[in-house]
């Protein structure tokens, strides 16, 4: 590797790092009940769960386990029935939405199964939306997002947009926008879920590199049991309790 692609991998990783808040991820007895017909299903039955900072989780089951809700409870999209969500040493129990979704957006990093950019936009303009969100001027939040695309190896594709981009160009992208504003928390559905194999190997080296090197507490689900198996830890979902391999 050359000396400019160290100093690129260096900058985007110290970036990432410097930007990064302390704390992790800690759900305790998370239940969740919905109602089908006259019947209450509980999808989730106490899950506790602690995840400290550069540390990266795997969370399997079979489809319908919970997966999803329980990624959606602790990204704060869901409320959960009973049990408490601390993200980066923060409660978010009695936070209304607004300080739900200000606590999403400073500490947590969303990738999903589907890219989802937004198609009418360049890479670099789909990292750089997040940031000015989150407050950031257009000049800072530009050099953010150039500086983690080419560390993400998309130096020559940052004004392209998504139709432009190969598959694991376009998560790529997507997995630079969920760290563009430094989250303490990464949570992931199914990331590599719709690439090929070989693909889906290097999308998934790329994103455990730039979680360990940004000491982020990471949640994955993922149905690849090759992938899990390269996590710190497997966590199972099964009959909506959390069982640790």
């Amino acid at each position: 590797m050359s000396d400019g692609t160290e100093d690129t991998t260096e900058k985007g990783s110290a970036a990432v790092a410097a930007a990064s808040p302390p704390g992790g991820l800690a759900l305790h007895q998370i239940v969740r009940r919905f109602r089908q017909g006259g019947a209450t299903l509980e999808v989730l039955r106490g899950v506790d769960l602690e995840i400290r900072p550069g540390e990266i989780v795997a969370l399997v089951g079979p489809s319908g386990s919970g997966k999803s809700t329980l990624l959606h409870i602790a990204g704060l999209l869901e409320r959960p029935d009973e049990g408490t969500v601390s993200i980066a040493g923060k409660d978010a129990g009695d936070l209304d939405d607004a300080g739900r979704t200000a606590l999403r957006l400073a500490h947590l990093g969303f990738v999903y199964q589907y890219h989802h950019l937004l198609p009418e936009f360049s890479a670099v303009e789909n990292v750089v939306i997040p940031q000015m969100i989150a407050g950031r001027d257009r000049a800072e939040a530009r050099e953010g997002a150039t500086t983690i695309l080419e560390r993400v190896g998309l130096a020559e594709r940052l004004t392209h947009r998504p139709g432009r981009l190969s598959g694991g160009e376009q998560q790529r992208v997507a997995i630079a926008r969920a760290l563009a504003n430094g989250p303490a928390v990464l949570l992931a559905d199914e990331p590599t879920g719709n690439l090929d194999p070989e693909t889906a190997g290097h999308v998934f080296d790329m994103l455990i590199d730039l979680v360990r090197n940004a000491g982020l507490a990471a949640l994955i689900a993922t149905h690849n049991p090759d992938l899990a198996r390269r996590m710190d830890r497997i966590l199972t979902l099964s009959e909506g309790r959390a069982v640790e391999e």
